[in-house]
């Protein structure tokens, strides 16, 4: 099975794709905060699978169980359901949302059949949405350049002893630290974002130290021949710092602080 997150009105939507059945399983607990906008979404949700079981429901007998990354960089157990088990847990939650998530979770079905026989067409799809966000074109070659940067450093880290999940996560948030003074966490707070994926509201400075950051890293990664994760932390503290440095002399030279609050949420 392989893991990705997708976006419905600027809101994450984690899942996974698994290839022997080939369907989308998406967790679920995602779904009800993009429904509901409830800032105790899990609560929700539990109160909901015991009302379904109350009545009879099937549903939480079918409700699977996969672990999917959190908000903490770690992997848990989530409640996940494939398409057709998540329209019927739409019904149950009142929402005007619903409808227009029925409609996308019909099209996301469709897409993947699509790219599957054209990957091209992922790109093209996540450029059309950044547009559509008002992200402008150069804040988009520098998204997808970043991306091809990150690609690099994960293959590396793959290839080299470092773990799916949880020390992909260590070392994203090590590099991001070094570079910009603060947590991942603490930029996505400062920028008040909760499930939104950090980079998609970073700024093209953002962007670009985040990218200087992790090419460093990788290089320096290959040149020490870095393996495990205590050896990849030092050259990602040191490809941080690569970037640290560029960041301060930005900063230095323009009077302006090149970590930034500023989002791209819908108003």
């Amino acid at each position: 099975m392989k893991g990705s997150i997708t976006v419905f009105e600027d809101q994450n939507i984690r899942r996974v794709y698994d290839e022997k059945s080939e369907k989308w399983f998406f967790a679920v607990i995602d779904v009800v905060s993009v429904l509901t906008g409830s800032p105790r979404p899990r609560k929700y949700w539990n109160a909901l699978k015991t009302k379904l079981k109350t009545e009879g429901s099937e549903v939480s007998q079918k409700l699977g169980q996969l672990k999917m990354i959190a908000d903490d960089g770690k992997k848990r157990l989530t409640d996940t359901a494939d398409t057709e088990l998540l329209f019927r847990i739409i019904q149950s939650i009142p929402s005007p949302k619903a409808e227009p998530f029925k409609l996308w979770l019909a099209k996301i079905g469709h897409e993947r059949v699509q790219e599957i026989a054209d990957p091209e067409r992922s790109v093209n799809r996540a450029r059309e949405n950044w547009l559509k966000h008002g992200r402008g074109e150069e804040w988009i070659q520098r998204r997808m350049m970043g991306q091809e940067i990150r690609n690099k450093l994960t293959d590396y880290w793959n290839s080299h002893e470092i773990k799916k999940g949880e020390e992909y996560a260590v070392l994203t948030n090590l590099i991001h630290e070094e570079w910009s003074g603060v947590s991942e966490k603490g930029h996505k707070q400062m920028k008040g974002l909760k499930t939104q994926n950090l980079r998609d509201h970073m700024t093209e400075a953002e962007l670009v130290f985040t990218a200087l950051a992790e090419m460093s890293t990788r290089q320096i990664a290959e040149s020490m021949t870095a393996t495990g994760l205590t050896e990849n932390k030092v050259a990602g503290k040191k490809g941080g710092g690569v970037a640290k440095n560029a960041r301060l002399e930005l900063e230095e030279k323009t009077k302006k602080k090149v970590v930034s609050g500023k989002n791209y949420l819908l108003k």
